[in-house]
């Protein structure tokens, strides 16, 4: 687990593979990300456009419902900054916007990069139980909210039409699910076909939040190891 939070930072492409390079990226990227929250967050509501409000309403509806049984995004200050990286994030990406799920995708992020300041603490008992946040000063909830903002860039990238008008990445996912059951288990396929269940109804979630919310956050940390692991397919392919 120590060797987590670096280990994504270079499987997301974030960090080069060459350590004497690393404080210079990190300070040039958190630099970027200041820039981005100046130009886009911290500005007066009333310079938004109607979009723009609209998007940062949906971003603060759904930031409260994240990882709803886990304490840290209980947390206020956890609560800011993943709303902050979220609205930038689709402020900066206008094809797609902010698309509900996408939020989920920043708790696995937000919670291996806290737990990198801190090796000796345990994930499940003190990072993710939200005790740590006594200890968690400003300057380094700072770079922990730039560091998820580029690595949950770096991620999406790779699975852009999942989040795209219509979704056609997750449709094609369920499709392939399906397509899988059909092969090897072809008793269940025939029974969910009789009662009448499509596998959009359930599985479009699992690909939405990459079961974020079926499993608990420290199992999905172990899934996302592989998953990046894998590289460009790992949360298509292997997922």
């Amino acid at each position: 687990p120590h060797h987590r939070s670096l280990s994504w930072k270079i499987l997301l492409g974030y960090l080069p593979a060459n350590t004497s390079r690393h404080v210079t990226t990190l300070n040039r990227k958190r630099s970027e990300y200041r820039d981005a929250r100046k130009q886009h967050y911290d500005i007066p509501d009333d310079s938004r456009t109607n979009s723009e409000q609209e998007t940062l309403r949906q971003v603060l509806v759904d930031v409260p419902r994240t990882a709803p049984e886990v304490p840290l995004f209980h947390n206020d200050r956890i609560r800011r900054c993943l709303t902050r990286l979220l609205y930038i994030w689709a402020m900066r990406h206008p094809a797609s916007s902010y698309v509900q799920g996408i939020n989920d995708l920043a708790t696995p992020l937000i919670s291996v990069f806290i737990s990198g300041y801190f090796p000796t603490k345990d994930v499940e008992e003190e990072i993710l139980s939200g005790e740590i946040m006594l200890d968690v000063t400003d300057v380094i909830l700072e770079e922990v909210e730039a560091d998820t903002y580029w690595c949950l860039t770096n991620l999406l990238a790779g699975i852009q039409d999942h989040y795209t008008s219509d979704q056609p990445g997750m449709q094609r996912m369920v499709m392939r699910l399906e397509e899988l059951v059909n092969r090897i288990d072809a008793d269940l396929a025939g029974h969910l076909r009789e009662t009448g269940i499509e596998f959009m109804q359930f599985a479009f979630k699992w690909m939405n939040c990459l079961l974020l919310r079926e499993f608990r956050l420290q199992r999905v940390m172990r899934l996302w190891d592989t998953y990046l692991s894998e590289g460009d397919g790992g949360f298509e392919d292997f997922h």
